[in-house]
């Protein structure tokens, strides 16, 4: 069987029962091609992933975003993409390095501008140090230094957001409290900052340092979900499996999913991006997805 075939075969495994929630994907703008049929088929929400590189963002990113354009002609579903954050840390208490996070986070902004992409993931403050931490120095003023440090970097970067559209997720990397980026997010108290969830990421800190599992994080993420990473894990690292490889529970994620209103964009991300079509059949098999 061509690769074509197989592809033909994975993309009509994936029911159109439209009463399940519809898959988005995170790909960069070179793989739109391979699963064009299948995003546009539907117009899926879709995550752009190159504008994460200082090098692109720094240079000729327009012609990057003239691809995907192309490419995206006639899409209709949601468009984001992942921001910056190699090195970047919203909390980071020296002014100098915060104008740099700021102007990069800015950078991010002219690209979703550019696409009319609604939607940038950004990475949480957050680690476990932090959870272990922070009640040791000084309690409640230790966390509020974390959040005045976060509006200091990005509040700029916020009412940019506002003023075009966009809504800034705040994605768990090393959280092990699943309260703390909806506690952050609330603190602008504007449209432009919302929650975004990674599977993967909640599952290491379930399985490596004792965080609830990811199902709990939805459910106290609420109404303020929007946005979710897809992967699979094992509890130990941070995989980016195909669904269905890891040790996950998915059916107790999606049935918490269920129960929240706020029609989170759900992205499959793995690292094996052949892994898409299969992981929607795999979801679709579960009835939990399409």
């Amino acid at each position: 069987m061509d690769r074509s075939d197989q592809q033909r075969q994975e993309e009509s495994a994936v029911a159109l029962t439209t009463d399940l929630p519809l898959l988005g994907v995170a790909i960069p703008t070179a793989g739109i091609e391979t699963l064009q049929d299948f995003i546009l088929s539907e117009n899926r929400d879709l995550e752009l992933q190159d504008f994460i590189d200082a090098d692109l963002l720094n240079g000729d990113w327009k012609s990057v975003a003239d691809r995907a354009k192309a490419l995206l002609a006639g899409h209709t579903g949601r468009l984001g993409i992942h921001g910056p954050f190699w090195g970047l840390d919203i909390a980071c208490p020296d002014p100098d390095i915060r104008a740099l996070n700021t102007r990069k986070f800015m950078q991010g902004l002219d690209v979703c501008e550019y696409l009319a992409a609604t939607q940038m993931v950004i990475h949480s403050p957050y680690s476990t140090w932090d959870f272990n931490n922070l009640d040791n120095f000084q309690g409640r003023a230790a966390y509020d230094r974390v959040l005045d440090n976060c509006h200091r970097t990005m509040a700029a970067v916020v009412k940019r957001a506002e003023e075009i559209g966009v809504t800034m997720v705040i994605e768990n990397i090393q959280d092990k409290d699943p309260d703390i980026r909806r506690i952050l997010a609330d603190s602008f108290d504007s449209p432009a900052m919302a929650v975004s969830i990674d599977t993967g990421h909640a599952h290491y800190a379930f399985g490596s340092t004792g965080a609830p599992p990811v199902d709990y994080y939805v459910r106290r993420a609420g109404g303020r979900l929007e946005h979710v990473h897809l992967q699979d894990a094992d509890g130990y690292a941070d995989r980016h499996w195909s669904i269905g490889e890891g040790t996950i529970c998915w059916p107790a994620v999606f049935r918490a999913l269920g129960e929240i209103t706020s029609k989170p964009r759900l992205i499959l991300e793995l690292r094996d991006k052949s892994g898409i079509l299969p992981s929607a059949a795999y979801l679709n098999r579960l009835g939990l997805a399409r």
